[in-house]
């Protein structure tokens, strides 16, 4: 079976604008019909600081061969954010036995396609990373400057809930 497949079936929990679940959907037609779920994005940095970046396959049901700045992805059905977060960075960076990524921000993304709720996580991954190569065809560590050049760049297509996410994770930081 392929990823896109896969994912568009894929059951989903939808919920309300206080985001409580008022019905289960697949991926795909909570995606073409626009309906409220849940996600999860994580920042992950390695020991050095370092944020990891990468780029999705063609394949992607959201957002394909779009360069992202988190790791994650959907909530699925009955599945808590800290659930979801934790399997979504094992399952994408290749690592089994992450720890806990840490919860910092909740916000609702809304685009004319989209709207879900994101959970926003940091993560510090010291483990070599295996990324899965049916989500991720390029990927990298970079210093945070670097990204900030990378993201000035309009070659550069950026995943825009992602450059949402880490928009507001420096934002949260600025004031902690």
């Amino acid at each position: 079976m392929t990823e896109e497949p896969r994912s568009a079936e894929e059951l989903l929990d939808i919920v309300d604008e206080h985001d409580r679940v008022v019905g289960r959907a697949p991926r795909g037609e909570a995606t073409a019909r626009r309906l409220r779920h849940r996600c999860t994005s994580v920042q992950v940095r390695d020991p050095l600081g370092r944020i990891f970046v990468h780029r999705r396959t063609p394949q992607k049901l959201v957002f394909p061969s779009m360069h992202d700045v988190v790791v994650g992805g959907v909530v699925g059905a009955g599945e808590t954010y800290d659930e979801g977060a934790l399997r979504e960075a094992e399952e994408e960076l290749g690592v089994p036995g992450l720890p806990a990524p840490e919860p910092r921000l909740t916000f609702l993304y809304e685009s004319p396609q989209h709207t879900w709720f994101l959970r926003v996580y940091e993560l510090v991954c010291d483990q070599p990373v295996r990324p899965q190569p049916e989500e991720i065809d390029w990927w990298d560590f970079l210093p945070e400057d670097e990204l900030e050049r990378r993201l000035r760049l309009p070659d550069w297509p950026v995943v825009p809930d992602g450059l949402e996410c880490h928009r507001r994770l420096r934002a949260w930081h600025g004031r902690s």
